[in-house]
């Protein structure tokens, strides 16, 4: 079995089995799941993947970050270090246009890269004024509470 995340992933013939135990009906997947000492949701995957593929196997080579260089970006940039092999890495992006190509591909991996923000105000109600609700600061302004101010009056 291979280690993923903490997690390991289920061998096809333990795979083949689960199917097989609900398929015969010898419960449900709640029951099914507790038999094989997997999850619920482990068994949902299972059937669902079935349903959807035809295969039970692992689909560890579908996950992961997907590239951002698409073959296209990798022909355009061999005709263009073929036509000047000398081309520095900020020379080849500004040629090849990569940054505008991606972003209109929608391929950036950063959260709201060009999105203007959803959201302009407060995201959180107001409950006082900054914290004050009237009363004097705790503090005197420019001073630390930490600050030995003398001795207290008695």
């Amino acid at each position: 079995m291979v280690q993923r995340g903490g997690m390991k992933t289920l061998s096809m013939d333990l795979r083949e089995r689960i199917l097989d135990s609900y398929d015969r009906g010898e419960g449900t997947r709640e029951e099914v799941a507790v038999r094989f000492r997997v999850s619920l949701g482990m068994v949902k995957k299972l059937l669902a993947q079935r349903r959807r593929t035809g295969e039970i196997g692992a689909r560890h080579r579908h996950s992961g970050r997907k590239p951002k260089l698409l073959e296209v970006h990798h022909r355009q940039m061999r005709t263009l270090l073929r036509a000047k092999p000398d081309l520095t890495l900020e020379e080849l992006r500004v040629r090849a246009e990569l940054d505008c190509a991606l972003a209109a591909m929608g391929l950036t991996y950063k959260k709201r890269r060009c999105a203007p923000a959803s959201k302009t105000g407060p995201t959180s109600r107001r409950r006082g004024a900054g914290g004050r609700d009237g009363r004097r600061a705790s503090t005197l302004r420019g001073s630390s509470s930490l600050m030995n101010r003398g001795p207290r009056p008695t």
